[in-house]
């Protein structure tokens, strides 16, 4: 046990944090998704399923799926897409990459695998391109974050755990969600979604879009009904959730003015 990483979480979550830790440690309910364009299931958290289904872009063009890997909210977006739009679904990891291309091989179908492509940019550094802002009719940032289940059930994991790590990843949360931001068109959505327990890395990071665009960054809230709700948004927890989780997702439209 990691002293260290039970007293951060026992001061997040008080008396809760006992029977929270328990949920996580326990095998994650995954359910399979049978999108309209896919020719098998996939098998992923509920919570992802609801993650993906929040974006729900109100037009068509191009949706990215910006840290796309392992590719199961990939296929909810491609399964949802409006009649003209397409979906780039993104991951900067060469290894991970080839593992969303083989999810995307196995589970789309010919017509689909048309509507989608895959790309390996560095999301957070793509916003500083002017060419590139304004682009997409909707963005799903599912973020690299603290995935305090996998910590709990890898044992180096926990061990090499520290309360500098929720701090880091905060600041890689924020790089990439500011420049998904910028990416949006105006009037497109964006939905930032990690598997932390961290308000840090939670509604930490979306209170920092709110403070820097104001009402540029107009919030909208997930409107699914599992979950608890945040001041940013909705997260999933284990213990109250059947299993499902951790899953956080908040909800942004961008305003019709500028954000450059």
């Amino acid at each position: 046990m990691n002293q260290s990483f039970d007293d951060y979480y026992l001061s997040l979550y008080g008396g809760r944090w006992p029977s929270l830790r328990r949920a996580l440690l326990e095998e994650s309910r995954s359910v399979p998704f049978t999108g309209s364009r896919l020719v098998s299931p996939y098998y992923m958290d509920s919570g992802s399923i609801r993650a993906a289904e929040s974006l729900r872009p109100a037009e068509s063009g191009i949706v990215l799926d910006a840290c796309a890997a392992p590719g199961g909210k990939s296929l909810v977006l491609a399964s949802s897409l409006f009649e003209g739009a397409t979906l780039l679904s993104n991951e900067v990891s060469r290894e991970r990459r080839r593992r969303l291309l083989n999810v995307l091989d196995s589970h789309l179908s010919a017509e689909a695998k048309a509507l989608v492509s895959v790309s390996g940019f560095d999301a957070a550094a793509l916003g500083g391109r002017a060419d590139q802002r304004n682009r997409f009719a909707g963005v799903l940032l599912d973020a690299p974050c603290s995935s305090e289940r996998h910590v709990l059930q890898n044992e180096n994991a926990l061990s090499r755990w520290t309360p500098a790590r929720p701090r880091f990843l905060a600041r890689r949360q924020w790089a990439l969600l500011s420049s998904c931001f910028l990416l949006l068109k105006p009037g497109a959505p964006l939905v930032y979604v990690t598997c932390a327990l961290s308000p840090e890395e939670n509604d930490g990071v979306a209170g920092r879009l709110i403070a820097k665009y104001g009402d540029k960054a107009a919030l909208d809230p997930p409107c699914f009904p599992e979950g608890e709700k945040t001041a940013f948004g909705r997260i999933i927890l284990p213990d109250f959730s059947g299993g499902a989780g951790p899953m956080y997702v908040a909800r942004f439209v961008k305003t019709h003015g500028r954000a450059d």
